[in-house]
């Protein structure tokens, strides 16, 4: 079994290809569950007036938020008994025979500097009343951004929770170029659109992560390295880059695995896989001083550390039983303990943001599948439905997950009840996305 992990920890290297570096992403959501209202609360999001053609379909994008949270069903648009744009334009006895409980308007303004001023309301139709109204200024390149923000404020105001519509989501691709492979990070919306590159490489990049702060982004790939005897080598090495101005500085770089990056709830420190002797072991890393802390000291193979909200412990995969499971420890010394029972193999865990439950790899004799574990029950519920899934991780609010499936990306819903498909066109694959914390 140590070989078979050994063997999963380098094979993840070489596990994309495809034909192009530009993906053009089609985002699907289907809800499979019985019981009344299993396809969410109907809402209405009406076309926004004012320009004639605005350069961004705003209301389209706000209707196609709230549906892929699985929480809302938007109204389609042929269906609408009336297409206002003001308050005054609205007659809530249309929307109550609809059965429409909420309705949204908006209008998009050409502004005295040429930008836009966009504008829209929620209403409660039964009363109506307005329960948001907001106006945002925009321009060319941030309409799309200021629809995912009006999303937000939809989703808190009828849920009482944060929406994620804002947030970003990281992924590498890669390309074959006849016998070699060009590697690929992209960053993109949390809806697969508006891809922008991080970084290209002609190694490998993984287990792409990032800073609690949203504006970095730990990874890992191979640096050149010459070795003590004037050969040519390669090593792992891990970066941190910052998103806003592409700079990079390299924090760690050896001989076997340096990898598996984790950062600390406060950004000051990260957890990492290091292999000293040939042994992997998580160790922990100061940011500011670079003092190297070892945390586990096993004969067996420890990887994939991820740290608790709280700082003061860290998860692990582990094959001292024998076969990969997930321990936990303090971070400040003490026995790690076994916390996975279910299944013949659980790996790649990582902590909800309210640190009450894990989504994790599991293979219970079905395949790998993404899994989500309760902490305090130790109850571990399959959410995905595929065999061969990857790298689960949470979305900032911890309603959905996403993790990579064969030749896509794929979210679900942490009752199991929605599931997303980011599809790629024919010969295109992506892995190891993460989702990026709240803006602020």
């Amino acid at each position: 079994m140590r070989k078979v992990l050994l063997i999963l920890l380098f094979n993840c290297l070489t596990l994309v290809s495809y034909a192009e570096d530009i993906m053009n992403i089609e985002v699907t959501a289907d809800s499979e569950a019985s019981g009344e209202g299993s396809a969410g609360q109907p809402i209405a999001i009406v076309p926004f007036g004012g320009v004639e053609r605005p350069p961004q379909d705003i209301a389209s994008v706000v209707s196609n938020d709230l549906y892929r949270s699985g929480k809302f069903a938007p109204m389609s648009t042929h269906l609408l008994p009336e297409q206002p744009s003001q308050a005054s334009q609205v007659n809530f006895v249309n929307w109550q025979t609809a059965g429409m409980p909420h309705l949204v308007i908006g209008r998009v303004q050409s502004s005295s500097t040429g930008d836009y001023i966009v504008e829209f309301q929620l209403f409660d139709t039964n009363s109506g009343t307005q329960l948001v109204g907001l106006s945002y200024n925009a321009n060319l390149n941030n309409l799309r951004q200021v629809a995912h923000q009006i999303s937000d404020e939809i989703y808190r105001a009828l849920t009482n929770e944060r929406g994620v519509f804002s947030t970003q989501i990281t992924y590498v691709m890669a390309q074959k170029v006849g016998k070699r492979n060009n590697y690929v990070l992209y960053l993109a919306d949390a809806d697969g659109a508006n891809p922008r590159t991080m970084l290209r490489s002609n190694e490998p990049i993984l287990s792409p992560t990032w800073a609690p702060d949203g504006q970095r982004l730990a990874y890992v790939t191979y640096d050149p390295v010459i070795s003590p005897k004037g050969h040519r080598d390669k090593q792992m090495a891990v970066y941190i880059q910052d998103i806003r101005t592409g700079r990079r500085n390299r924090v760690s770089i050896g001989r076997g695995i340096h990898g598996a990056p984790a950062w600390s709830p406060d950004g000051t420190k990260m957890a990492l896989t290091i292999s000293e002797n040939g042994n992997p072991d998580v160790h922990m890393l100061d940011l500011h001083t670079g003092k190297l802390t070892k945390l586990t000291n096993d004969t067996s193979i420890d990887t994939e550390p991820d740290w608790s909200p709280d700082g003061q412990s860290i998860i692990f995969t582990s094959d001292r039983s024998g076969q990969p499971q997930i321990y936990r420890m303090p971070v400040n010394g003490g026995q790690a303990q076994r916390i996975t029972f279910k299944g013949n193999y659980n790996a790649r865990a990582r902590f909800s943001p309210d640190g009450r439950k894990v989504t994790l790899l599991h293979n219970g004799g079905g395949g790998y599948r993404i899994a989500l574990m309760d902490l305090d029950s130790g109850q571990v519920k399959v959410l995905s439905r595929t065999s061969l899934d990857e790298s689960p991780s949470f979305a900032p609010n911890g309603s959905m997950i996403i993790y990579g499936s064969g030749s896509s990306l794929a979210a679900v819903s942490i009752d199991g009840r929605v599931h997303q498909r980011l599809s790629v066109e024919l010969g295109k694959e992506v892995r190891e996305p993460a989702w990026s914390p709240f803006n602020n």
